[in-house]
């Protein structure tokens, strides 16, 4: 018999014991169903120790070893204790976080098998030259075969309506065989590289593969950074390596993953995210560890795929807050990665036109390498020119020369792009007679009026009630809508602009699978003249005719009390303002402010990424915020009113009489949204110009809250916090 630690997804900061048959050293990082109390868990084994703490008759035995799936390899075992370490969180909840929801569960995985098409041998080599085949289909397939080796069904079912017959007719005449793999990646449609431009040249030159560095390739709008991400992957897959890209929105993986099919024809592909069903997730997870997929490019939580090749990592638009999490295991995927390529010697690759401050800031002091691409790709685009326009008191709360532009685009045939980040159709739906809001009875937020259905919507915790006929204070039954949402805005659009045609891109529209490449697909094809959109449309997005990009609802931002609203705003009025003019024709931007002359808009209208972080960098300095000095909130909740209050309160009495050697504590305070799903929240912040100070104290910290009364509140410690 054996004794094997195990690790499971339970609240509790240690290993559990278990009896085994023999295990070898190859049974860590295998998953285990284990009993635990009345239950039966899904664990980890992290280590095989000599002996107990506990009596060998109070062992429970391990119900089952999973073999089928491969152990995790002891690299990502290492990342999964220095997550449990930094972030202060169980190792065992690391663990099954980073695991696809379908290797969580007791069921035993078996990954399902692909069907993929080749030529058969002797009529591949038959026709080196051409092809015996009557019918364009037939031929296309042939062509699409040879280049790329093997297709799944679907790539070849779409080269042609009528492809599937002809492949039938194809596999009946011995021409083309079936085999089934593990996994297979559909190959996109062929892409030519283009000619370098000497900064992508130079950034390319640059980089040393084979060993560990930072870059930061700090690209404008429209420089190229993705085509040097696909030189460096090339090269690295020359090496016989594999290359893991993080991108922060899901929305952005289909198009990545068909520039990359279409250029690395016949590389396996594998993506990762969250809208993937959990077959297929299991799937490229498993070809990932494998090694069958080359290539991973997947959201936040791809950082912890396994990789045994791993030669590479890119994190794109590496400022996303996207990569930060903000619930369970509150780690950054873009920190936890450089930690990863640290330990395997390995470069990485930060890329983005508004690095974060942090990453500037590392890149200016010399711990990570600076590069920068300051013209656009395309020789005969240039940077927008950007205007700050006057907001409009009106009705429509568009100003008439930002109308007049939209006006000349359509004139001209060109595209706009309005974007206002609030989805709905008004934020406020207002009693003006006793002024009544409708406001979520279950969060400290306003209710969202959502039109044509006519309801109101939480936009935190999903509530949704019928707009009522009357003010339930008053009584009054004129209730008015203040405020505009992306909704309303394509309303009004539409009446200004009835021959345009206008297309709304924002989580609602494009909730239906499929709906987003659907709307993207009609943009390409010149179906649309108006886009109004959120944040969704503000990075990643190429519209060639795109010319024009008109910002509303800018200032509410300038209003946060958060140290890195400014930071937020600039860099997400950068990144939309980088969507217009990216071809031959030249682009403008329409900011509508009431503060023209503030510093931020000075700099945006000037492009002037370095001008605006260096003003911020010095508030950072004199008021010791990151990077400066290193942060962490301890946050609670509870559905019982005043406990979480109360914990918070014990909590900073105990954090103050552990603070030590440069970490300050502040006062306890309730949380930016004091109330949310029904659960009151509460904060406390604490301090240091040492990390390694903080961690201490946390870890201090920590163990002194087990003595704390936790009955009834849920609480977690985030270091590096994106909000305060």
């Amino acid at each position: 018999m054996s004794i094997v630690q195990v690790v499971l997804d339970v609240p509790l900061r240690r290993h559990f014991d278990y009896i085994a048959d023999p295990a070898a050293g190859s049974s860590i990082g295998c998953r285990v169903l284990v009993p635990f109390g009345n239950r039966r868990l899904v664990g980890m084994i992290a280590a095989l120790p000599r002996s107990s703490e506990l009596p060998a008759d109070r062992l429970k035995r391990v119900i089952k070893i999973y073999h089928e799936v491969p152990a995790l390899p002891a690299e990502l075992l290492g990342v999964f204790e220095f997550c449990a370490g930094y972030y202060h969180h169980p190792l065992g909840q690391v663990v099954m976080s980073a695991l696809p929801p379908g290797l969580r569960r007791s069921q035993p995985v078996e990954p399902k098998k692909t069907a993929v098409y080749r030529l058969a041998g002797h009529a591949a080599d038959a026709a080196a030259h051409s092809p015996p085949l009557r019918g364009a289909v037939k031929q296309r397939i042939w062509a699409a075969l040879r280049e790329s080796s093997a297709l799944d069904r679907a790539a070849i079912v779409a080269l042609a309506p009528s492809a599937a017959t002809a492949l039938r007719d194809m596999l009946a005449q011995g021409l083309v065989i079936m085999e089934r793999l593990p996994f297979a990646s559909a190959a996109g449609q062929a892409l030519v590289a283009p000619t370098l431009t000497r900064e992508q040249q130079a950034a390319l030159d640059a980089i040393e593969l084979g060993r560990y560095a930072v870059w930061l390739l700090h690209g404008i709008t429209g420089s190229g950074k993705t085509e040097v991400y696909l030189r460096l992957i090339r090269d690295v897959l020359a090496q016989g390596k594999q290359a893991l890209v993080l991108v922060p929105e899901i929305n952005l993986t289909p198009q990545l993953e068909a520039v990359f099919r279409g250029r690395f024809r016949g590389v396996p592909v594998a993506s990762l995210h969250s809208g993937m069903a959990e077959g297929e997730r299991v799937n490229h997870y498993l070809a990932a560890q494998s090694g069958a997929a080359r290539i991973v490019l997947g959201t936040r939580l791809a950082a912890f795929t396994p990789l045994l090749e791993l030669g590479l990592i890119i994190v794109d638009e590496e400022h996303d807050s996207s990569f930060k999490q903000q619930d369970g295991l509150r780690y950054s995927a873009r920190d936890v990665a450089v930690f990863r390529a640290q330990k395997l010697g390995i470069p990485i690759v930060l890329g983005s036109a508004t690095p974060s401050l942090e990453s500037y800031h590392r890149a200016r002091t010399g711990h990570y390498r600076y590069l920068q691409l300051a013209s656009r790709a395309v020789e005969t685009a240039e940077l927008p020119a950007v205007h700050c326009v006057v907001e409009s008191k009106g009705e429509t709360g568009i100003a008439p020369r930002v109308l007049e532009a939209l006006r000349e685009r359509l004139r001209r045939s060109e595209q706009s792009l309005v974007f206002i980040n609030r989805r709905g159709y008004a934020p406020v739906l207002l009693c003006p007679q006793c002024r009544w809001v409708a406001g979520c009875p279950r969060c400290s937020a306003n209710l969202v009026l959502h039109g044509p259905e006519r309801r109101l919507h939480c936009h935190h915790c999903g509530l949704q009630e019928k707009v009522p006929e009357h003010c339930p204070h008053c009584g009054n039954g004129h209730l008015r809508s203040i405020g505009r949402g992306t909704q309303r805005m394509e309303e009004l659009l539409a009446e200004h602009f009835p021959e345009a045609r206008i297309l709304r891109i924002d989580r609602d529209s494009t909730r239906r699978k499929g709906a987003l490449h659907g709307f993207l697909e009609r943009i390409a094809a010149r179906q649309v003249d108006i886009l109004v959109g959120t944040q969704m449309l503000a990075k990643g997005h190429d519209f060639p005719r795109l010319t024009l990009v008109v910002v509303l609802n800018a200032d509410a931002s300038l209003y946060s009390p958060d140290f890195r609203a400014e930071e937020r705003l600039f860099a997400q009025l950068l990144q939309v303002s980088g969507r217009a003019g990216r071809a031959e024709r030249p682009g403008e931007v329409l900011v509508q402010t009431a503060f023209p002359d503030h510093p931020l808009y000075t700099a945006l209208r000037s492009h002037d990424y370095a001008g605006f972080a260096e003003s911020q960098l010095r508030l950072r300095r004199e008021h010791s915020f990151p990077p400066y000095a290193y942060l962490a909130v301890l946050r609670a909740e509870s559905a019982k009113p005043d406990r979480a209050a109360k914990f918070a309160s014990h909590a900073a009495a105990a954090a103050r009489a552990l603070a030590e050697g440069g970490v300050a504590v502040f006062d306890p305070v309730p949380a930016p949204l004091a109330k949310l799903a029904g659960k009151e929240r509460w904060q406390l912040a604490v301090q240091s110009a040492s990390r390694p100070a903080l961690q201490r104290f946390l870890s201090l910290l920590q163990e002194a809250l087990e003595e704390v009364d936790q009955r009834g509140v849920r609480w977690a410690i985030d270091v590096d916090p994106l909000e305060l």
